[in-house]
């Protein structure tokens, strides 16, 4: 079973690929031509759908005979900034760069005089494929911070404290991350659905 990952993310391919080791998985630019898509949803479902829904919409038919489309949409929810940068978190700065995405962050709670807040991490998967649509969420707590801490990870992984550890998750390896990520928790969810695929497209 082949699975096409509608992402151009560098980062969410390599740990997609770290989780999913036991599947053929291509990312979005291996096989079809990369185009923008606008992920104009008002949650991480939708937009996990969307994006899911537009790749497999632009595969020919034998691609769809072939493919299983897999997409995630996530992102960091801060307590004292209402829940944001949340479906944003890619594009918070006007940049949309990494870098400049925490610097956002980081300034909008010192600008309330506020180091430290709850905070989650939400994953959405979706996949997308001729035996149907189907979305899995899940959920990583912790807190936020105002000081970058580590070198590992991306996005916001230097500012996040997941609960239960005194590290963000930029100090932990990724074996470490990866048994408590959301998208971890999110496709593990996933693969109850595509063993279900499997085992239908066997039937």
């Amino acid at each position: 079973m082949k699975i096409l990952l509608a992402t151009s993310n560098k980062h969410k391919i390599f740990e997609i690929k770290e989780i999913l080791k036991n599947y053929n998985l291509y990312a979005f630019d291996e096989v079809l031509k990369p185009f923008e898509i606008e992920e104009n949803g008002k949650s991480f479902k939708e937009n996990a759908l969307i994006k899911a829904k537009a790749v497999f919409n632009a595969l020919n038919q034998d691609q769809k005979n072939e493919f299983i489309v897999l997409s995630d949409d996530s992102g960091i929810c801060v307590d004292v900034l209402d829940g944001k940068p949340g479906i944003y978190s890619a594009r918070f700065s006007s940049k949309g760069d990494d870098k400049s995405n925490r610097e956002k962050l980081v300034s909008k709670m010192k600008q309330l005089n506020i180091y430290e807040s709850k905070a989650y991490y939400k994953a959405a998967i979706a996949i997308v494929s001729l035996y149907g649509e189907y979305v899995v969420q899940a959920y990583m707590h912790g807190k936020a911070i105002s000081e970058e801490k580590g070198e590992n990870g991306f996005g916001y992984d230097s500012l996040f404290i997941p609960k239960g550890f005194n590290k963000t998750l930029a100090q932990l390896s990724s074996d470490e991350k990866n048994t408590i990520s959301h998208r971890f928790k999110a496709l593990e969810l996933a693969l109850i659905v595509l063993k279900m695929i499997k085992k239908g497209k066997r039937g």
